[in-house]
């Protein structure tokens, strides 16, 4: 089973620094991270623009950042990430990928951002107060695609088993993306999740991004004390890297850094921009700091 913090939408409150958090449920982590990809937006030279984060994240996750001192002066992952996961994406519908399922979807904004086939079907999956959110929010808008919204709870295991053999079916080449979804789980619950993506046969990509043991203490020191009280607190972080995904029918066919991304856009701090011109067992990519992760059916 996925961790309850993972499905619980139960409002906590949570202390941080003597004053309650606004983290108080799972989805209030969207709300965060749609924060920094606003503000990568207001950049002059943004490398992508989302101008429908500020609007999704909306006052809360302000407040949200505001309590994480040490994300707000280290936002350039976020902006790494978002990018090569829109590199990757874009890679995968230009080869013929029919059917985008994007888990834990929260407020990803790629089916209105994106430059997308009419025809391609992308599929949100998530908890339905921040779907629901996100709809009203957008309720004026248009997809590039063909977009469906289906409220589920991922740690239902019968009920997402239904659902990933139900859009196996309507694709031919269907591409599933957990974006900051796996971080939450742990190591058992990530297994058992990519398991029932294997169980589908044409569920044949998967991108997902992974950190590193050395990364998760890092942050576990740093950042976590919001999100372990809220009870969601960083969990994955397999110390054979990529290599982990082997175990529930998955291997790496493409790992690409994050800091070196960071570095190519001129996003990470100096010192790490040298750190990536140099050959580091941190920064290969069979053992990344963090990555986003192609993976394929073994």
């Amino acid at each position: 089973m996925m961790a309850k913090a993972v499905r619980s939408e139960r409002p906590l409150s949570t202390m941080v620094n003597g004053s309650e958090s606004p983290i108080r449920t799972i989805s209030d982590t969207a709300r965060w991270v749609a924060i920094y990809r606003a503000r990568e937006t207001e950049r002059p030279d943004a490398v992508f623009r989302d101008p429908f984060a500020r609007r999704l994240a909306g006052e809360r996750g302000e407040q949200i950042a505001a309590v994480m001192p040490f994300a707000e002066k280290n936002s350039w992952p976020f902006v790494a990430r978002t990018w090569l996961f829109d590199q990757l994406i874009a890679e995968q519908v230009y080869q013929g990928t029919d059917m985008v399922i994007n888990l834990a979807a929260g407020l990803d904004a790629r089916p209105y951002r994106m430059e997308l086939p009419k025809t391609l079907q992308w599929v949100e999956v998530d908890l339905p107060e921040i779907l629901d959110h996100k709809e009203d929010v957008l309720r004026d808008e248009k997809p590039a695609c063909l977009l469906e919204r289906i409220r589920l709870d991922l740690a239902n295991v019968s009920a997402r088993c239904e659902l990933f053999s139900d859009l196996g079916r309507k694709a031919k080449r269907a591409l599933v993306v957990t974006e900051g979804l796996l971080a939450y789980l742990s190591e058992d619950e990530v297994a058992a999740l990519g398991g029932d993506l294997a169980a589908a046969s044409t569920l044949r990509f998967w991108i997902a991004d992974i950190g590193s043991p050395a990364l998760m203490r890092m942050l576990a020191k740093k950042m976590s004390a919001p999100l372990d009280q809220a009870g969601i607190p960083l969990k994955f972080a397999p110390p054979q890297g990529p290599e982990f995904f082997n175990r529930c029918g998955w291997t790496a066919r493409d790992v690409r850094s994050i800091v070196h991304a960071a570095a190519k856009l001129k996003r990470a701090p100096l010192f790490l921009r040298v750190i990536a011109k140099i050959s580091s067992p941190c920064f290969q990519a069979k053992r990344p700091w963090s990555g986003a992760c192609l993976l394929t059916k073994q």
